[in-house]
């Protein structure tokens, strides 16, 4: 299951995901217990999202982007 459909929106997992990271930085396995995602496709969707840049990696963690907090 992709975080990103066709047309570059984020699917139902990725605006999961980043719902998660509107409070702030967080770590995969935290983003995991927040959406009740496996952490497997957490970590695959975030490696989608920080491609499309709607997330960045800081050290261990996420955090939403502007460009991703424009799409909430």
């Amino acid at each position: 299951m992709a975080c990103i459909s066709p047309d570059g929106n984020p699917t139902e997992s990725g605006k999961k995901m980043l719902l998660a990271l509107q409070k702030g930085m967080r770590s995969p396995e935290e983003i995991a217990k927040a959406t009740g995602l496996p952490l497997f496709r957490v970590r695959s969707g975030l490696r989608e999202l920080t491609q499309v840049a709607l997330t960045e990696q800081k050290g261990e963690g996420y955090q939403l982007t502007s460009k991703g907090a424009a799409l909430l």
